[in-house]
């Protein structure tokens, strides 16, 4: 819905006083990302059963690519493992109020 651009933008502002994160755009797979930043971790975040099926597949195969870069999964918490972007989205199309789901950048940014 939103340009790869526009999305950095707003995490860059969201992170900014964050001098220990950084947000990029590339292409191609993760794991040559990585490899190309000298990441050694990758962090997936999980909501529900369903959604670690589907990472650990996809870490799986990250470490059959390159078993030096581990994936590390995060839960959210419980209040936020109702929100998927699909929805947000759709809110947001529809001229619904999805404030209570985004970052006040984002929110501000939307309202222009």
């Amino acid at each position: 819905m939103f340009s790869a651009e526009h999305r950095l933008q707003w995490f860059e502002e969201i992170f900014k006083d964050e001098k220990n994160i950084e947000a990029f755009i590339y292409e191609g797979l993760t794991i040559n990302f990585c490899k190309k930043v000298n990441a050694k971790f990758i962090l997936r975040g999980i909501r529900y059963v369903s959604d670690f099926e589907y990472e650990k597949t996809i870490a799986d195969a990250n470490r059959t690519l390159d078993a030096s870069i581990e994936t590390i999964f995060l839960t959210g918490e419980p209040k936020y493992t109702s929100v998927a972007s699909t929805i947000v989205r759709d809110i947001i199309r529809n001229g619904g109020d999805a404030s209570p789901f985004l970052p006040e950048v984002v929110i501000k940014s939307l309202k222009k």
